[in-house]
């Protein structure tokens, strides 16, 4: 018997790459899903294009037309629960979720973070890592916590921070770590081979799977 096509849903604040990237990956791979909505924060989000292109249903909900955070997040909740879905993919939302919502979804939550978590968590990633020193830098799928970018971490892909880097060509090298990574940690999600332990995430019923860590660079 062929089992239930599980529904993603991924929220983007801005152009939509990794939602770009995991939708390819969803056809390409004939994963046992589809993506069944895209929900924006802001009308006007480059990503909302980028998915009508490729024939995903957009939704926007609009921060700014929302008196406040509150409200924006049970708007959020309500669209969310409408569309029932079985996976919340963060590709670039740039807000962070209220702790019921996490709640709601823990464990089938999933978020790409563009550094090598624990990290450098929140914003500017690119420019503290060249501040801070770093000589590797990197990107993180994780699954999301009530803590900003915390949750047990699913896959990491490392690139090096050359002499002559500065944030943008950085954040270039990262964000195409991003784009093999996530669709890769999401693939496993939905094979049932992620299996969460503490804070450690194990693959296959391995605690240590090479495929996990990706050095690219």
């Amino acid at each position: 018997m062929i089992g239930r096509m599980k529904k993603i849903v991924v929220l983007i604040s801005g152009r939509g790459s990794n939602m770009v990237a995991l939708a390819r990956a969803c056809r390409e791979q004939n994963w046992p899903a589809r993506i069944e909505a895209v929900i924006a924060d802001r009308e006007d989000a480059p990503g909302c294009e980028a998915a009508r292109s490729l024939g995903l249903r957009v939704e926007v909900v609009a921060f700014r037309q929302y008196p406040g955070r509150d409200a924006f997040d049970a708007a959020l909740a309500e669209k969310l629960e409408s569309l029932a879905p079985d996976v919340v993919a963060l590709a670039g939302f740039m807000r962070v979720l209220a702790p019921g919502l996490v709640a709601r979804y823990q464990g089938r939550m999933l978020n790409v973070h563009p550094s090598l978590l624990p990290a450098f968590p929140g914003l500017a990633t690119h420019r503290r890592a060249l501040e801070g020193g770093v000589r590797v830098h990197g990107a993180t799928v994780h699954y999301v916590s009530a803590e900003l970018d915390g949750g047990a971490i699913i896959a990491q892909a490392a690139v090096a921070v050359r002499p002559d880097d500065d944030a943008t060509r950085l954040s270039a090298r990262v964000l195409a770590a991003e784009h093999r990574i996530y669709p890769m940690a999401m693939a496993w999600h939905l094979a049932g081979r992620l299996h969460v332990e503490g804070h450690r995430v194990r693959l296959g019923g391995a605690q240590i799977d090479e495929r996990q860590s990706i050095w690219l660079d």
